[in-house]
């Protein structure tokens, strides 16, 4: 599948006809197997090697000006529309922008579209023969400032990491009022994701993108969160008698409490939500949640 730019815009063209097209769609909809990086500089086609970073699989330079489209090829493809396990996609995007940062490449290219290799109208040049996969690239890289739940910049991959934990964290609660239809329920999500999309980000997701992780968000929910779970968890929680003392209570009732923090936590509930619904603290709800993570750690070292 290939683009054309022109004035009225990027219109489909058919795939034999990539090589007569100056510019090209290389990542599909729903899934990207190529990064790729606008290098505005005399440079761009040897800069990489300067600053230490890996070599592309292929560079598509303007003639004119130096300026140059790098390219990465991806042995195994991100999915782009997280399908409710969103640690893939952060990784991937913590590589593309620390690798674009590292390059300088230009931030506000969406990467939809780029020069086409295969167009004489380029000079172009290959590097790496064998294509990348997320750990060779991120040993050129520092992705400290990634760690953690920290947000990533509204850009790149970053985008659909932010866009899918914006549309998660208001779908988590926005169910309970109603417990619409999947149908209904799937409407509410991609209207919603598409306000955030237009909101958020200077650099629009595609539509098909947005609408991938709308679905994505619903169907998870939809299944996972229903009126009859909500009040299991209601009456569990009923029968637990109250909130802790700060002295932690009975063993049997505190380790009934944790599975229930657990469970929680599990289905994406915030720390306030949770103590909400238990009438305990949001800092109780982080202690419970410490120790859990302090005894799997010590069950490791044993």
């Amino acid at each position: 599948m290939t683009q054309h730019k022109c004035q009225t815009g990027a219109a489909i063209a058919r795939a034999q006809n990539t090589l007569k097209s100056r510019y090209i769609q290389a990542n599909g909809p729903t899934h990207k197997y190529w990064l790729i990086f606008d290098v505005d500089s005399p440079d761009a086609a040897l800069g990489w090697y300067d600053v230490g970073a890996p070599a592309p699989n292929i560079v598509a330079t303007n003639r004119e000006n130096g300026y140059a489209h790098l390219i990465y090829g991806l042995e195994v493809s991100i999915r782009t529309a997280p399908d409710g396990r969103s640690a893939p996609l952060r990784y991937a995007a913590a590589i593309e922008n620390a690798l674009r940062e590292k390059l300088g490449a230009d931030i506000s290219y969406a990467g939809l579209i780029c020069k086409n290799p295969l167009h004489p109208h380029w000079q172009v040049s290959t590097w790496e023969q064998n294509l990348y996969d997320l750990d060779w690239l991120a040993d050129y890289l520092d992705l400290s400032a990634y760690g953690g739940r920290q947000r990533l910049p509204d850009y790149g991959l970053g985008r659909n990491c932010n866009l899918f934990d914006y549309l998660s964290k208001w779908a988590y609660k926005a169910i309970r009022q109603g417990w619409p239809s999947y149908e209904q329920w799937f409407e509410a999500c991609f209207t919603r994701a598409q306000g955030y999309n237009a909101r958020s980000f200077k650099e629009l997701l595609p539509l098909s993108e947005v609408k991938a992780t709308a679905k994505s968000v619903a169907r998870w929910t939809h299944k996972n969160f229903s009126v009859m779970g909500f009040r299991e968890r209601q009456a569990r929680v009923g029968a637990l008698g109250g909130k802790l003392s700060k002295g932690g209570g009975r063993p049997s009732k505190a380790k009934e409490y944790l599975q229930t923090v657990l469970e929680l936590k599990a289905h994406g509930y915030s720390n306030r939500d949770i103590a909400q619904d238990l009438g305990i603290s949001a800092s109780t709800v982080s202690l419970y949640l410490k120790s859990k993570s302090e005894s799997s750690k010590t069950s490791l070292i044993r």
